[in-house]
This record gives C-alpha cells, structure tokens and sequence, in this order.
C-alpha cells in the first residue's frame, strides 16, 4: 500500500458466510449488469459496506471485478447486434479522464476525514443520485409502456441532434448522428460517478438514453464497454494506492461472471420498458437502504449522536433492505426471462 490512504484503510475478515453472501451479491450483481448495462455496482458496493468493507475499498474493488465482466457482457451482448462499439470506445476515453478526477476527490476525503467521512460520502452520492436518478427513469418506464407503438425519441436527444457542431459523429448501430461535444458531459460525468461510488452506468444508461438518443437496448449494451475501458484504467491506479482487496474481486467475479450472461440473455426476451422497470426499482430500494446506513457514519464523525441501540437497529434495518432489493432484482429479471422464453417455447412446439 501507499502513503496516507493505505494507513487509514482496513481489509475486512473474510468467514464462510461473508464469502457465501459475496459470491450471491456477485451472482445477482452480474444478473442485473448483463440486463441493463449498468456494471451492477450499484447493487454491489453497498452490498460489500454492508459486511462492513470501507467505502473506498469497495469502490476500488467494485471497479477492478468489473471491467472483465463488461467485457464478457460486451461480447455476449455484441453477437446479438447490441453494442455500438465506436460509441463505446470513444465515451469510454472520455470517461478514463472523469474517473482520474473522480479518484483524487476521493483520496482528498479520505486523508482529510478518514474512513468514516469517506463511507459518508460514497453513500450521501449513493442515495441523491438513486434517488434522482431512478425517479425519472420510473416515470420514464411508465410513460413507455403507455405509449403505442415504438417509444418516442427523447425531446432533448431529437434537439441535441439537430445541432451541428464540429466534430460531427455517426453511429451506425445506434442508429444516430450527433456532436462529440454532447458526448463530452455524459462520459465525464459517468467516469466521475465510477471514480466515486463505482457506478457510471447511472449517468452513462440514461445519459445515453435521454441526451444521446440512443435506445435502452442499445445504451444498456454500450455502457458495458465504457465500464471495461474506464473500469481498466481506473483499476490500475486504485491498485497503485493499495485500495484493491483482490480476495473481494475474485468471489464476486466467481459468481457474477455466470449472472452477466444469464441477465444478457435476457434482454432479448422482454420489453425495452421492462429494463427500465427494472433498473428503477432497484435504484428506488437500495437508496432507502444506503439511507439507513447513513447515521452511523455520522456518529463515527460526532456530527449527530444516536444511541448505539438506535444506530445498530438502523444499519440492520439497511442490510435488510439491500438483501430484498438483490431479491427483488433477481426476481424480476429470472421471472420475465423463464416466462418469455415459456411462452417461446409453447409457440415453437404449435409450430
């Protein structure tokens, strides 16, 4: 480990039920990547500082299992026409450069306020960004399935690409033409977000749905080759500041490396506006969840003074709340994936 930060941090024990619980969050954590693009991590980061892993060594960790499981959704994902690799690949680049951002405010907290303020931090940006996030993309679910016939373009992303602004980029498989200069914020802020609490998806799904223009399917599809281009980078210098806990990546990856193909299996069975439902609803649930959790680390900075029977009641109460959202997830996704491919398989046996 390296300089201040490596004093501050603690690698948690690891029994046979911690591992057992990492290997399931890794499992459900992979299910919901391959569905909707997302890398997962918001499921997993704060499933890992459940068990009691620091912020940072959860973020750092997230980062460096996912970039091999966005590449092996990436690949599954592009034999089924998914995946607009040029898209991709250059809001990928763009993103390394909000992630190296991201983790210097990262380490500034962390050295300034210690373990405490940093797990603070990650789950105060945890809980606002769900929140917003998954309020519009639930109304956004609503409105599509309500809508006859295809949904209707996003009103920013049609206005967005009227504008003519140099360079001009055409994405063949997104099917879009649109300024590298409307590209910029999205990738910046999805590699900040990655930096921070390891979920760039957040910004990168929706900032490609709504400001882009692309279609779920294919934004799901593309932020899993943004996460592995930007989740290499940042993996590289997070394991320069001794914040990886290499034992956390390897369980995860174990079990999330099979739930990243069975979740990308998936999205070929149901309805784009069922992986907006989905992605919402966990959002939704692990904010409540991550709130929870929040009074401690507040305890732990002598800002509020909780009892310690009030304090131990609510970080349970969190850990409850992230283990029915991992239910609830797997759920969704596992009942519309055996029902769609049921009723494919009666229609084929009629045939």
């Amino acid at each position: 480990m390296h300089g201040p930060v490596a004093e501050i941090l603690q690698f948690i024990d690891l029994t046979a039920y911690s591992i057992t619980f990492l290997f399931v969050l890794g499992f459900i954590g992979g299910l919901v990547s391959g569905f909707i693009g997302s890398g997962g991590a918001f499921v997993l980061t704060p499933g890992m500082m459940s068990l009691g892993v620091p912020g940072t060594v959860a973020v750092a960790s997230n980062m460096c299992h996912k970039f091999p499981k966005a590449l092996v959704g990436a690949i599954k994902r592009f034999k089924y026409g998914q995946v607009d690799i040029k898209l991709g690949v250059i809001m990928g680049i763009f993103a390394e450069v909000g992630v190296q951002v991201g983790i210097t405010v990262q380490r500034y907290i962390l050295e300034k306020f210690g373990q405490a303020g940093s797990n603070l931090y990650v789950s105060f940006i945890f809980v606002m960004v769900l929140v917003i996030v998954g309020s519009y993309v639930m109304r956004d679910a609503i409105k599509t399935k309500n809508a006859i016939g295809d949904a209707p373009s996003p009103a920013l992303a049609k206005r967005l690409q009227k504008i003519e602004l140099w360079p001009m980029l055409t994405f063949k498989t997104a099917n879009l033409r649109i300024s590298m200069w409307f590209l910029v914020p999205v990738a910046l802020a999805t590699g900040m977000l990655a930096a921070t609490i390891a979920v760039g998806g957040f910004i990168g799904v929706p900032g490609l749905m709504y400001i882009i223009g692309a279609t779920s399917i294919v934004a799901s599809a593309t932020e899993l080759v943004i996460a592995f281009v930007m989740g290499l980078g940042g993996t590289l210098i997070w394991a320069y500041y001794g914040t990886v806990d290499i034992r956390l990546v390897m369980i995860i990856l174990a079990g999330s490396l099979f739930g990243v193909q069975l979740g990308a299996i998936g999205t070929t069975y149901v309805k784009e506006y069922m992986i907006k439902y989905v992605m919402a609803t966990i959002m939704l649930i692990v904010a409540v969840s991550r709130f929870f959790a929040i009074p401690k680390y507040l305890n732990e900075l002598h800002v509020t003074s909780f009892t310690d029977g009030s304090v131990s009641f609510m970080t349970q109460l969190s850990f409850g709340i992230m283990c029915f959202a991992l239910l609830t997830g797997a759920s969704i996704i596992l009942f519309n994936l055996f029902k769609a491919r049921g009723l494919e398989n009666a229609l084929a046996t009629r045939g």
